[in-house]
């Protein structure tokens, strides 16, 4: 019924657009047979939108000259929502020409006054949002953003980052934009815990026959964040932090550590790759303070010091 319904608008769409069509273009441009083209055409006399039919050879069908659809009913800030939304979708790379589409048709309808201000926004907006990745199937992210709003079980079909192939069900409970890729954040069935896909690598998902609960106040975006904090690397790390929660949060990126408040400050649990890479980080803080492990730490920090030192004297 959704499809019929949307091929029933889509055949407005054409007639709005291109005025006289014939049925054999009308039914190629709607992927149908002739029959069921007249079933839109009678669907379309039945909301009242007044059509035209003209016989011969160049006839076909049209809407009644004159005849327009009353303007969508959006204020100035709607209107921008919605332009500003639509723009975000295509440089995100979702659905390009869809996203071009539905931006032109906005324009079509809207009154002259807002249509201008639609239109420039389209043409002269750019967002900083350069990182993320395009999403060559825009199907998947509706489906899975579907299940977890309805709480929907689903099966997907995942590649790895080394090319292996795993057949699992998951409970979508949340996704997000992150460095660039788009992730489902889920509880795995198969591993029995909370795991992060990226939607790029399901081959395949569809929904199962069962439903689930998700946390309430689920954030996938904190999720992740401290997913990726927690992460095994080369070198753990502890440091105390001469400063409140709040304060320390402020100055350190979500992903660099665990935050715990103490009685002394806040401890910072975190691991690192490269020493000489925490030390800088810990030296632009305008806090004091305490690296308990690893020891070697404290020493990277000091030459860092003494260079630092030795460019002002430099200076």
């Amino acid at each position: 019924m959704a499809k019929s319904t949307s091929r029933v608008l889509a055949l407005l769409e054409l007639l709005q657009s291109h005025g006289l069509m014939s049925g054999s273009e009308l039914a190629r441009r709607l992927d149908v047979d002739p029959r069921t083209l007249r079933r839109y055409i009678v669907a379309l006399d039945e909301l009242g939108i007044p059509l035209v039919t003209e016989r011969g050879r160049d006839g076909g069908y049209r809407l009644m000259q004159g005849f327009k659809l009353p303007p969508m009913m959006f204020d100035n800030e709607e209107a921008m929502a919605l332009a500003l939304g639509l723009v975000a979708g295509r440089q995100l790379g979702l659905a390009l020409a869809a996203g071009a589409s539905a931006l032109s048709k906005l324009e079509r309808v809207l009154p002259a006054t807002l249509r201008d201000r639609v239109h420039a926004v389209g043409d002269t907006v750019a967002l900083d949002i350069a990182r993320a990745r395009s999403l060559e199937n825009s199907e998947t992210l509706a489906t899975v953003s579907t299940a977890s709003h309805q709480q929907q079980r689903l099966h997907i079909r995942y590649v790895d980052n080394v090319g292996s192939r795993t057949e699992r069900d998951i409970d979508p409970y949340g996704l997000a934009l992150w460095e660039g890729n788009w992730y489902v954040v889920s509880y795995c069935h198969l591993r029995q815990g909370m795991r992060t896909f990226r939607l790029d690598h399901i081959e395949a998902v569809r929904p199962i026959p069962a439903s689930f609960g998700r946390p309430a106040d689920f954030d996938p975006i904190a999720y992740l964040e401290e997913a990726i904090a927690r992460l095994p690397r080369k070198h753990a790390v502890q440091v105390v932090l001469h400063t409140d929660l709040q304060t320390a949060k402020r100055y350190l990126f979500t992903t660099m550590g665990v935050l715990e408040p103490q009685d002394e400050g806040v401890l910072l649990k975190s691991q690192a790759d490269s020493l000489e890479w925490m030390a800088r980080e810990l030296a632009r803080l305008p806090f004091g303070f305490d690296i308990q492990e690893p020891v070697e730490l404290k020493t990277i920090l000091a030459a860092h010091a003494r260079r630092l030192l030795a460019t002002l004297g430099e200076a």
